[in-house]
């Protein structure tokens, strides 16, 4: 008689990458914060967190457009526009201030609508469409901050940078030191925004008929077409999805900072690391398997190698050698899979 596997077997064996990225994420971390003077605190953990929003919201950016089978070279520079929009724009009254991070994050679903648009009805290849809308979305961002600066409404940058006491103690909304509040007052609120986005707009997305279109198109593309799915509504969705996600990063980035800054180096390196942490987190880039929270994840480990750097005595001049070998083998641990499976076919049964 065959025997059955258990529901949480047939899972981690679906999801191999996944599970073994959290696994990965767990042990980088625990070691770090045994390694770190001060052990594991409250500060650290915000502090990290702080240091690990961005590139978390550009991995779930990249995620979307790779599960169709391609790259969105523009998510960084997306991050980027929507940041120096955020310097200009979210400061003032309350009212205003939330306006004006309505008008952020409409901006980068904009210039994602955009890319999709260019995609579909172009019928251009998006690594090639989105590098030439990143240099766009970079010249604007130049256009609007041609130096370094801007000005964020205080109260929000440093309640949305640290835990859940300084955000209820700032705005009033109750009692902080309430004893109901207590076990819960440590937690960072850059992570619960971080987990309220992904919870609360990925796995609804996920669900629907075009995100399921969208992991169809990634699998097997004319299948999906044969089986009558929107294929552009579904393409279109994917990359405005990722435009929302890099907005997200752009705003985060100007509540942290309080400014904003048109840097080009970094709208790069981070679009680099954003495909990077998809690969890490489980994520295949031929398409149709994974998605952001595996990528969230790979995010995650990619910023706790970089702690490292601050407990472990390396020549700052050998830093990125270092950091680029380790996620050259991150990544080729994430593609192994792919690499031994000689029917490409085999990688969507």
């Amino acid at each position: 008689m065959r025997n059955k596997r258990s529901p949480l077997a047939s899972t981690i064996r679906q999801n191999p990458g996944f599970y073994g990225a959290i696994i990965m994420l767990l042990v980088l971390y625990l070691v770090y914060n045994m390694l770190h003077p001060r052990g594991f605190s409250a500060a650290v953990l915000i502090q990290n967190s702080n240091e690990s929003v961005a590139i978390v919201f550009l991995a779930m950016a990249q995620t979307v457009p790779v599960l169709l089978g391609g790259l969105d070279l523009s998510v960084g520079a997306i991050m980027t526009l929507t940041n120096c929009v955020a310097s200009v724009v979210v400061n003032g009254s309350p009212p205003q201030i939330i306006v004006g991070m309505i008008i952020t994050l409409a901006t980068g679903t904009a210039f994602g609508l955009m890319n999709g648009l260019i995609v579909v009805y172009g019928r251009l290849q998006p690594i090639i469409a989105t590098l030439a809308t990143g240099a766009i979305a970079v010249g604007l961002a130049l256009f609007i901050r041609p130096a370094p600066g801007g000005n964020v409404d205080d109260d929000i940058s440093w309640a949305l940078t640290n835990d859940l006491y300084e955000l209820v103690d700032t705005y009033g909304w109750f009692d902080a030191d309430a004893a109901w509040f207590a076990p819960i007052s440590w937690f960072p609120v850059p992570l619960l925004i971080v987990v309220v986005i992904a919870f609360g707009v990925w796995l609804p997305f996920k669900r629907t008929v075009t995100g399921r279109t969208i992991y169809a198109i990634g699998s097997a593309e004319g299948a999906a077409y044969m089986s009558g799915l929107n294929l552009n509504r579904a393409k279109i969705a994917a990359f405005t999805l990722a435009g929302f996600f890099a907005g997200c990063a752009g705003l985060y980035l100007a509540i942290q900072t309080s400014s904003g800054n048109a840097d080009i180096t970094q709208a790069g390196a981070y679009t680099l690391n954003s495909i990077a942490a998809v690969v890490v987190g489980g994520t295949s880039l031929l398409g149709g398997m994974g998605g952001a929270i595996g990528s969230m994840v790979g995010a995650l480990i990619l910023r706790v190698i970089s702690f490292y750097f601050r407990i472990v005595s390396i020549d700052p001049l050998l830093q990125p050698l270092v950091e680029g070998v380790v996620l050259l083998l991150a990544v080729s641990l994430g593609a192994f899979r792919t690499l031994r499976v000689k029917n490409q076919l085999n990688l969507f049964r």
